[in-house]
């Protein structure tokens, strides 16, 4: 025979359970009652009482001044401090960089943007992030508790860097936003590929929301590709992992060639460039059923590979072109006869999944540091 010893919850543990779930109702609210906090959370109304008691006389929560009205006793509206701060959430793009400030609650309560021209240098790419994410925080929406940064290209997973490779299409060399970020944002500085972002979006918003295992392949100036298994976001060793553009595959003629270099073979480059010419290729697809063709050959080598070694539930295809139903039907067709078939689907989250990613994560983030570094005091009442 064996006995189990279970172990009781302390004192401290249940409060600090009690005033956690007292935050999460004012975070959800933005304000409430103690009989609201009550109603929402499940707690009674004398646990809630005592958490908004201790979580007032630390600063965690504040009494608005607004009381109820009508009939009954008058209740008083608790709320989060105004000091309780922000999260900044930044896109890094070829052609610009995006900021927002994003409460506690959830709302956008500043937005800033500066545009980036095709030759930019990459240390204007860092003035640019600090110019953004300044003007943020001169709008008095801060202070920044932590920002979580969207970036397009490659991310060291050890430093939060971009990574430099061969022939890049965005010219942002290894911006290492943790440090530009350093002097307005109080904590973490969370970075990581947009492509792995947009994936985030259509696991949790889109057409993957009940797949744990697929891959997202993502078409625009660049290539990119994202793979999730068991429901995470595959970085590899040096964050390197999805990096689909100089991987062999078949290229027009035949002959084999990396994927990046099947765009130069078509003319489908801006000039000057290894960025793929958006318009350009959309007007071939659609008036070219060689050029079509090719492409969707050339893809669907790379997709053949990926499927072999990650083995996912669905491919999903999102970006400018990626998104275009020729585009997506000319490259399932080259995979019908795969020895592993797989479902090939238009992605469905399309304005700014990377964004809406990573605002969310920076939302989380921010949720979490609020209660984890809320003022313990538990001393006997």
């Amino acid at each position: 025979m064996f006995a189990v010893t279970t172990t009781k919850p302390t004192l401290e543990l249940l409060r600090s359970l009690s005033d956690e779930h007292v935050l999460r109702v004012l975070m959800a609210r933005r304000q409430a009652t103690r009989a609201e906090i009550a109603a929402e959370s499940g707690l009674s109304k004398p646990t809630v009482s005592e958490s908004v008691r201790r979580l007032s006389e630390n600063g965690s929560v504040v009494d608005t001044g607004e009381r109820t009205t009508g009939r009954g006793r008058v209740g008083t509206y608790y709320a989060l401090p105004d000091t309780t701060g922000c999260a900044l959430v930044a896109s890094v793009l070829p052609d610009g960089i995006m900021a927002e400030a994003v409460d506690v609650y959830g709302h956008v309560v500043g937005q800033a943007d500066v545009s980036l021209p095709r030759s930019v240098e990459p240390g204007r790419v860092a003035e640019a992030l600090e110019q953004v994410a300044a003007a943020l925080a001169g709008e008095g929406v801060g202070p920044f508790r932590l920002a979580v940064v969207s970036g397009a290209g490659p991310v060291d997973r050890e430093t939060g860097r971009l990574v430099e490779l061969p022939d890049a299409p965005a010219l942002l060399g290894a911006l290492d936003a943790p440090a530009v970020l350093s002097s307005l944002v109080d904590g973490l500085v969370t970075v990581d590929n947009d492509v792995n972002w947009a994936a985030r979006a259509e696991h949790d918003h889109g057409r993957a929301g009940s797949v744990r295992d697929f891959v997202y392949l993502f078409l625009d100036q660049g290539l990119g590709c994202a793979v999730l298994a068991d429901g995470e976001v595959r970085r590899g060793h040096a964050g390197l992992a999805g990096e689909i553009a100089h991987v062999m595959t078949v290229g027009p003629d035949g002959a084999a060639m990396r994927l990046t270099d099947v765009f130069a073979a078509l003319g489908l480059r801006r000039s000057g460039s290894t960025a793929i010419d958006v318009p350009v290729l959309l007007r071939a697809v659609g008036a070219d059923v060689d050029v079509r063709d090719a492409l969707a050959r050339s893809l669907a080598g790379v997709l053949s590979a990926v499927v072999a070694l990650t083995d996912p539930a669905v491919v999903l295809i999102g970006g400018a072109w990626g998104s275009d139903p020729g585009v997506v039907e000319a490259i399932a067709r080259e995979l019908e006869d795969a020895p592993r078939g797989v479902p090939i689907e238009v992605a469905s989250v399309n304005d700014a999944p990377a964004l809406r990613a990573a605002r969310e994560t920076a939302l989380q983030q921010l949720r979490e540091l609020v209660i984890a570094s809320a003022p313990r005091q538990f001393a006997p009442t």
